[in-house]
């Protein structure tokens, strides 16, 4: 099972920077964030009822709702609003960072160990390789610098959960903390130019429904299982393999550039992801 959600992890959330990119043609930052994850909460939330899921304690509760704060209504939304100023298959890459400043936090109570360390360290040197500055190429500071402070929420957040959220409801506590990011996005939305740029275009709306449906309701749901059934560094390292489909998909389908460094970088990061998974198999 904790494959199964890595894998889910790995190839859903990779796949959703393009969603997020052809979403942002019709939708604003928080216009998306209010749709996606009050659609996803309300189907997540009704699967948990129909599966008679235990609902979590009231001590948890402030602790979910102050990780989908986090996690979906603060560094989901930068990531998002990055997405304006670089491209998918950048922005995933930038979000590789997320692993290491997991390992940062938690260097002092659970050691990662030399093989670990030295993953991490190739992980990081892939994605320094794929966004260093290039002839005819440049990168907007403002979106790295949004999805830099995103990463690094982002295993705050993580953390938080996994300290003080005990509840293997996994589908009850993904919804509520999707319903956290769901009444901010209804709040923030008006004051920051509303939900909409115009009429939704047909590509815009499947690909919020994508987003709702797979990025949200599936692979949220499993990193919320991952984050409790592997080391957090360990689990982390989707972010390595992100990228690999992002790139992909961006340059497939919005023709967004790819070179030879990039395919260099892609196979750093993929070097990096299996010392880490090796070092960790004993955890």
């Amino acid at each position: 099972m904790p494959w199964l959600a890595y894998g889910t992890v790995s190839i859903v959330w990779g796949s959703t920077y393009l969603a997020i990119a052809v979403a942002l043609e019709s939708f604003t930052t928080y216009g998306m964030v209010a749709v996606r994850f009050g659609a996803a909460s309300l189907l997540t939330l009704t699967l948990g009822r129909l599966l008679r899921e235990p609902l979590p304690a009231l001590r948890e509760l402030p602790h979910l709702f102050w990780v989908g704060t986090l996690l979906l209504g603060i560094c989901n939304a930068l990531v998002v609003w990055s997405e304006q100023h670089v491209s998918s298959g950048v922005a995933a890459v930038l979000c590789a960072m997320s692993p290491a400043f997991v390992g940062l936090l938690t260097m002092r109570e659970e050691p990662l160990g030399a093989r670990g360390w030295i993953g991490t360290g190739v992980g990081l040197t892939g994605v320094v390789i794929l966004v260093a500055p290039s002839p005819g190429h440049s990168i907007d500071l403002r979106g790295v610098g949004a999805i830099l402070v995103a990463t690094f929420l982002w295993a705050v957040g993580t953390l938080h959960h996994r300290r003080h959220v005990h509840s293997k409801s996994v589908l009850t506590n993904a919804g509520l903390e999707m319903l956290a990011a769901a009444v901010i996005g209804l709040v923030v939305a008006p004051l920051t130019g509303g939900f909409v740029k115009g009429i939704p275009t047909h590509k815009a709306a499947l690909a919020v429904a994508y987003l709702a449906l797979f990025g949200s309701c599936l692979a949220y749901t499993a990193f919320g299982f991952l984050t409790k059934a592997w080391h957090p560094v360990r689990a982390g390292t989707f972010a390595y393999l992100n990228p690999v489909i992002a790139v992909f998909l961006g340059t497939l389908l919005i023709g967004e550039r790819f070179d030879a460094r990039m395919g260099l970088g892609m196979a750093v990061i993929l070097g990096g992801v299996a010392l880490v998974q090796y070092r960790a198999t004993g955890d």
